[in-house]
């Protein structure tokens, strides 16, 4: 077998580009396209720019490479592989074995793979974020380029600096097109964020063809609008253009760089160029096999790695990762010296530990019949939380007054281009880009949270979906949780918002019943590690329950708890229900108690948890023996049946809701006293 010609980095990029085609051509799936374009590029990147050491891939002031074109994730695996990344486990020890091996490559999108379809963040080390929703990677490259800057202002000191890092995301004409790249670029711009580049494989082809079809703009001019630094190199294979390029972003240091990248997709594939077909399926076996030629390859040859091309890794990106970390560990231990708190903080906040204390000054509230809005009982518990734990940060979609999410104490601040260590994260009116960039928060070891209306929970749910994909502790705020919102009528009405975020694995959803329950919440999600949390707030006011009567507020961590029971023993009849509903339950319980009926009331602010829970719990809560049940909650019915029975009564929304006061919306949907009581006493009066 003849062996690849050309220099060493010609042999490096064809390794890289042959390595993707084999990986896609034998999994018969997968998206060979951008990779054999792109391949330079990266190729450029890696070798002479990314400061990463392949032998420990968490380090903390590494760069970060993020591939949002995540169909093109043969490209991040290759570069994985030939630069021997060492893999990383959950507890985030080095195992010093290869993170993607070669046999790893040849089972690309096979089962329990290393190199799934699309990278995925936790299961690949070296994967920064999980990605293939088209826009999501470049707007969580957006939350690590801020988090970035926070660090920078937090810890580094004269002498000092731990955290310089970049942040580099490659994305397509799809990622372009996306909603959600629109509102990151523009956030970014307004930040100044001089530590990220994006770079643009403007290839003019997507799945249905030339983008002439739908996407003609000009990206180069929206960009400067948006306050970028704009480059353009006008062949993806002119390596030596593309490194100035890289070197001219990093002299920017008051604005975000794109570099404008054109490429013909599937580069070297004779007849395939500038076709879709390339990009959304492998090339097949004679169409391989001339690409290879054309590349000066031997047409045979599968997952070729040349004499030559691990070393040649090694000595570059390598030999240069190695220094940096070995330097910056030195930095690390006479930091340690100088400022003991902070490197203390800062080892906590790698490992997702939280300092002593956090939780001190969370208050207990006192019973009040009148009560308090969820929302607000949340804004006062966020504050107390936050002044002990410094890297909890976060803010709204131009919801905050409303959200109650600012920081108030003194020193809590707002981040701003001229201002980057403020706490309070004004994200405008962009939640899709609020979710994502949380997410690049949480991946950079901050404690995030997002803000905004129940209803607007819509605009972002792919993120959500993927922090909970990435188990990420990232914790997101949702207020005016129901008809409560009242005249603003049923376009701002939440009804299946709550189903729908109940829905997503991973996703642990609270609806808090008063303030100590809300104070209970947010503990269980700042002590989480590994999950998001949904906290789902009122903006009416809600009674703060008699703790010394009804059951402590702890039970919340076992998602349901009774709350109330008439006596000991089996009860006859079963109300339960979630935020601002339990109170409800509860003068019901009250009525029907003083005439001698063996009522319970179950408080079930979060059913992920309950379920968690053992048989024998679950079982106490809600006895089998016990079929007369009656479940309330200002949301759709749907899933309530597996609470209640089929026999059970249901008193949710059905419809969506209205434009009228309050109160007269409750009379209308059936939340009354009255009405609840009357479905008790028709389940009481039911034969069995």
């Amino acid at each position: 077998m003849s062996m690849p010609t050309g220099t060493i980095d010609e042999i490096c990029v064809n390794t890289i580009r042959t390595l993707c085609i084999d990986a896609v051509q034998k999994a018969n799936s997968g998206h060979p396209g951008t990779p054999m374009a792109m391949a330079p590029v990266v190729y450029t990147l890696w070798q002479d720019f990314l400061r990463f050491d392949p032998q420990d891939p968490i380090w903390p002031n590494r760069d970060r490479f993020v591939l949002s074109s995540g169909h093109a994730s043969t490209l991040l695996y290759s570069m994985l592989h030939l630069t021997g990344v060492k893999a990383v486990d959950a507890e985030y020890e080095r195992l010093g074995t290869p993170t993607v091996s070669l046999d790893d490559l040849k089972r690309f999108r096979q089962l329990d793979s290393k190199c799934p379809g699309h990278p995925e963040y936790h299961w690949t080390s070296g994967v920064e974020t999980t990605t293939g929703p088209l826009g999501q990677g470049i707007a969580t490259s957006v939350g690590m380029a801020i988090a970035a800057d926070w660090l920078a202002g937090y810890f580094n000191k004269p002498g000092f600096t731990l955290f310089d890092y970049d942040i580099y995301a490659l994305c397509g004409d799809g990622c372009m097109m996306e909603g959600v790249a629109s509102e990151a670029a523009s956030i970014a711009g307004h930040l100044k964020l001089g530590n990220l580049c994006w770079i643009y494989d403007s290839n003019h082809i997507t799945i249905e063809g030339n983008t002439a079809l739908a996407f003609t703009e000009d990206v180069a001019a929206r960009f400067l609008a948006y306050g970028w630094n704009v480059l353009r190199v006008g062949d993806a294979n002119d390596r030596e253009r593309i490194a100035d390029a890289f070197a001219r972003a990093k002299r920017y240091d008051d604005r975000p760089t794109l570099i404008i990248i054109e490429s013909h997709i599937g580069y070297g594939a004779p007849h395939k160029q500038d076709t879709s077909g390339v990009h959304g399926e492998p090339l097949g076996a004679e169409e391989v096999k001339a690409t290879k030629r054309a590349y000066g390859w031997p047409e045979d040859a599968q997952f070729l790695v040349p004499d030559g091309v691990y070393e040649h890794f090694a000595a570059g990106m390598g030999a240069r990762g190695a220094k940096l970390r070995a330097e910056w560990e030195a930095l690390f231990a006479g930091y340690k010296s100088e400022h003991p708190e902070l490197a203390r903080q800062c080892e906590q906040m790698q490992r997702r530990d939280l300092p002593d204390g956090w939780d001190r000054d969370i208050p207990a509230f006192p019973a009040d019949p009148k009560g308090i809005a969820s929302r607000d009982s949340s804004g006062q518990v966020l504050n107390k939380i936050a002044q002990n734990l410094p890297w909890l940060v976060g803010g709204a979609a131009d919801l905050a007054p409303s959200t109650k999410t600012r920081l108030t104490f003194e020193g809590a601040g707002d981040l701003e281009a001229e201002s980057r260590l403020g706490r309070n994260f004004h994200f405008g009116i962009r939640e899709h880009a609020m979710g994502s960039i949380c997410n690049g928060l949480a991946l950079s070891k901050l404690r995030p949270f997002g803000s905004g209306f129940m209803i607007f929970s819509d605009y972002m749910k792919p993120p959500i979906r993927l922090s909970a994909i990435m188990e990420l502790p990232v914790t997101f705020v949702f207020t005016h949780d129901s008809i409560g919102v009242g005249e603003d009528g049923p376009t701002h009405q939440p009804v299946e918002q709550l189903i729908g975020l109940r829905a997503i694995p991973g996703l642990t959803v609270f609806r808090p019943c008063d303030a100590n329950e809300v104070a209970e919440a947010w503990r269980v999600a700042v002590e989480a590690r590994h999950e998001p949390h949904c906290l789902i707030l009122s903006r009416q006011n809600l009674p703060t329950l008699d703790r010394d009567k009804y059951a402590p507020a702890s039970g919340l961590r076992r998602g349901a708890y009774i709350l109330a029971d008439a006596k000991p023993g089996a009860p006859e009849i079963i109300l339960m229900g979630t935020g601002s509903e339990v109170s409800l339950c509860v003068e019901v319980y009250e009525k029907l108690a003083s005439e001698g009926v063996a009522a319970r009331v179950v408080s079930m602010p979060s059913w992920e948890l309950f379920e968690k829970q053992d048989e024998a719990y679950k079982h106490s809560v809600l006895p089998p023996s016990c079929t007369r049940r009656v479940a309330v909650e200002q949301a759709s019915a749907l899933g309530w049946e597996r609470y209640t029975g089929l026999r059970g009564t249901i008193i949710a929304m059905k419809t969506f809701g209205a434009s009228a006061p309050l109160k007269e919306l409750l009379v209308k949907f059936g939340f009354t006293g009255e009405n609840v009581y009357a479905a008790a006493k028709a389940q009481l009066a039911r034969k069995e």
